[in-house]
């Protein structure tokens, strides 16, 4: 059976300030899940979200929650690149964040939920299921990074 969502947890040695500036401003989302562009980015409910994924093309992307600094989710289509997301073939990703008193960072949870829902045939959301979960601990390891490194 196909599992609905994927979920991560990470501990960032940086405040939660940090890696929400990183997790949201153009610059640092083309860095560490885009192709290092720069993308485009209307912060708000309903707002655009657009990644350049080079070979794979512009993935747009509709942001749902912004509650900063602990909150911020999209809905992207698991069609075709290009491909407005709609509640029949996109998934959600929701990132949440928590200062850890007890290992002095920030806990970051990323989860992307909603591929049952999906209206592709099951093979074919297993497929993006495993693609997508196999992603997620590069993505975030490579954000992870950013939030490190000392802020320009």
């Amino acid at each position: 059976m196909l599992p609905d969502d994927i979920e991560r947890d990470i501990l960032i040695n940086a405040p939660v300030e940090r890696v929400w500036a990183v997790l949201t401003e153009p610059a640092f989302l083309g860095r560490w899940f885009g192709n290092g562009d720069p993308v485009k980015v209307e912060l708000h409910p309903d707002g655009l979200l657009l990644f350049d994924h080079g070979v794979h093309g512009a993935i747009p992307a509709r942001i749902q929650t912004v509650d900063p600094p602990h909150t911020f989710s999209w809905r992207w289509s698991q069609g075709a690149a290009g491909e407005e997301p709609t509640d029949a073939n996109a998934t959600l990703v929701t990132f949440t964040l928590a200062w850890d008193e007890s290992a002095g960072g920030t806990r970051l949870t990323m989860v992307e939920s909603g591929f049952t829902r999906l209206g592709l045939p099951a093979d074919e959301a297993a497929d993006r299921h495993r693609a997508n979960s196999r992603n997620w601990s590069g993505k975030l390891d490579q954000l992870r990074e950013q939030c490190e490194q000392p802020a320009a």
